[in-house]
């Protein structure tokens, strides 16, 4: 699998691997309005036959990133996909000097959960019924990172 910076080509394979993923999807244009924006990292997967496997949005503002998207394609979960892309996600928020990455999650999202659960996070918080389609809440989580000089090294 092969980890990079998404470009504007990349948008419809992203959108088709949202639209399957989740039941309110972003829409195509929102990515395409994220991708190569300053405080935006967006990172794909591939696989070795260059079919999108995944990818990930984080938002940075200060010292604070948000993980405002992640999924995989459904062939390729249970492949670690997820576990790559936010392993770079971490490491990215580190290296732009992030001290800590936050995220919302489905309370009833378990494999998510347990991702998360397995890279760090811990919750932090809770927003009432955040989620649509069906309602329910979302728990906030939250990674603290290295220090830059940490990081470096």
């Amino acid at each position: 699998m092969r980890l990079r910076v998404a470009t504007a080509a990349d948008v419809a394979a992203i959108a088709a691997i949202e639209s399957v993923s989740f039941v309110d999807p972003w829409p195509p244009e929102a990515f395409l309005g994220l991708i190569g924006q300053p405080h935006v990292d967006c990172t794909v997967a591939e696989t070795p036959e260059g079919t999108m496997a995944g990818y990930c949005v984080v938002l940075h503002a200060g010292p604070e990133g948000d993980l405002a998207n992640l999924a995989t394609a459904p062939e390729v979960r249970g492949r670690r996909v997820a576990d790559a892309l936010l392993t770079r996600a971490l490491d990215a928020a580190a290296a732009r000097g992030a001290a800590a990455l936050f995220l919302e999650v489905r309370e009833g999202n378990a494999p998510a959960r347990a991702l998360y659960a397995r890279h760090g996070f811990l919750p932090v918080g809770r927003r009432p019924r955040y989620y649509r389609h069906p309602t329910e809440d979302a728990l906030v989580l939250r990674r603290d990172l290295p220090a830059p000089s940490a990081a470096a090294g």
